[in-house]
């Protein structure tokens, strides 16, 4: 099997190091409970996906980042659609913008974490092979 690129593992949601295991259980727009819950480790190559304590809260500010843009962008199509900034519409901008950004939002969690993963973790990186030497088991045990 040949392994994906980069940008496939950052669209599918895999491993940054064996890029086959999945990083999130579940779907993006579950309306269940636990429809979006991080792996604690991969179920391929048994990376720890939290590299320390309090490691995704850098996701925080991606996605903060991330619903800046969407929220600038929502606005400016509402401007280019023909809805110009008076008073009395500026209650549909914002009903808009918090649409967006509600809509938006499980996308922004999966996704921060991924890029946080993928792009900002320092020696995190692709490692051919990885995980080919151990037996696929979605309950691999790691070492303590």
């Amino acid at each position: 099997m040949e392994p994906i690129s980069k940008l496939q593992a950052v669209i599918q949601c895999k491993c940054p190091r064996c890029r086959k295991g999945d990083v999130f259980t579940g779907n993006m727009y579950s309306l269940s409970f636990r429809g979006q819950t991080t792996n604690e480790f991969c179920p391929y190559c048994n990376l720890r996906f939290e590299r320390e304590p309090g490691f995704f809260y850098v996701a925080m500010f991606i996605s903060y980042a991330m619903n800046v843009a969407e929220m600038i962008s929502a606005s400016v199509a509402i401007y280019i659609l023909g809805l110009p900034l008076v008073y009395d519409n500026l209650w549909y901008y914002v009903g808009v913008l918090l649409l967006t950004v509600f809509i938006c939002s499980p996308f922004n969690y999966r996704y921060s974490r991924i890029f946080l993963l993928h792009w900002l973790t320092p020696g995190l990186g692709y490692v051919p092979g990885s995980g080919d030497d151990q037996v696929h088991n979605s309950k691999i045990v790691s070492p303590q």
